[in-house]
């Protein structure tokens, strides 16, 4: 089964277009872990066990686990098998922005789906669509390609004009028409930028969109919605903070079980609204 195909399916059976990032920064988790052996693991095996029944996938930002060293990438290798084992239906999808020459990406590609086997991967479409094949080859993976993120300055190279045509919506074009061609591709929009977000959804048909930015960045839940969604659903609605930091006692995971089931309900509510 694809990337494309188990995202649906999992959206289907948990009725879910929330995804939960992982981001698990050691600095920030509760301070009892800090004591144990694996915390990061630690911390992220509660959050699954409390989240995994509200949500459509999982993203890991590798950032936070490579600032660990080694025992953060072993860390890394054991949240992947965990999610793996224990909820399978569920893809992961890992946060890493990858982008380099094409033998340098055949490496990246080999870590993420062989050694981590995450079900998809963030990318940075920079070097253009030659040197992500590595990646975009790969039917059964998914490529999470940048478009529009969501941080206040992300117009400063994004929303140039190239050929009358916004640089994000050349990007967003680009991957539809010619980097596609495996079905296997998606893109990062973020939801502070609502009206970009819908010229996105225009120029992509259904292709999925991963949408950060709900939560402690501000993002419009309800335009993302209204703006973004297909028939087939077509949204993967990132939190991460907002759920996995929301208590910073021991009782950190079933918190964020209910932060999580809070924000799937407002979800659901919005989208048999419109």
């Amino acid at each position: 089964m694809n990337f494309i195909d188990k995202i649906k399916k999992s959206q289907m059976l948990n009725n879910s277009l929330l995804c939960v990032g992982l981001d698990s920064d050691v600095r920030l988790i509760p301070s009892h872990l800090k004591l144990e052996s694996n915390p990061l693991f630690k911390f992220n095996k509660n959050v699954i066990d409390c989240t995994s029944g509200a949500i459509c996938s999982y993203k890991i930002n590798s950032a936070f686990y490579e600032a660990c060293g080694q025992e953060g990438i072993a860390q890394l290798k054991l949240t992947f098998d965990y999610i793996h084992a224990k909820h399978p239906e569920i893809p992961v999808i890992l946060d890493a922005k990858r982008g380099d020459i094409g033998s340098s990406n055949e490496a990246y590609a080999d870590y993420a789906f062989k050694y981590l086997d995450a079900d998809a991967i963030t990318l940075n479409p920079y070097l253009g669509k030659d040197a992500l094949r590595p990646f975009l080859d790969q039917k059964d993976k998914g490529c999470v390609i940048i478009c529009k993120t969501s941080n206040p300055k992300s117009g400063e190279f994004q929303d140039l004009i190239v050929n009358n045509c916004p640089f994000y919506l050349l990007i967003a074009k680009s991957v539809n028409d010619y980097w596609n061609y495996n079905q296997n591709c998606c893109l990062v929009v973020g939801a502070t930028h609502p009206h970009d977000l819908r010229k996105i959804r225009r120029a992509v048909g259904d292709m999925f969109l991963l949408v950060p930015g709900i939560g402690n960045q501000g993002g419009d839940l309800r335009k993302t919605l209204q703006y973004g969604l297909t028939n087939s659903n077509g949204l993967i609605i990132n939190a991460s903070r907002s759920i996995i930091f929301a208590d910073p006692t021991k009782n950190f995971s079933i918190t964020a079980g209910l932060e999580a089931s809070k924000l799937k309900d407002e979800i659901n509510k919005i989208k048999n609204m419109l």
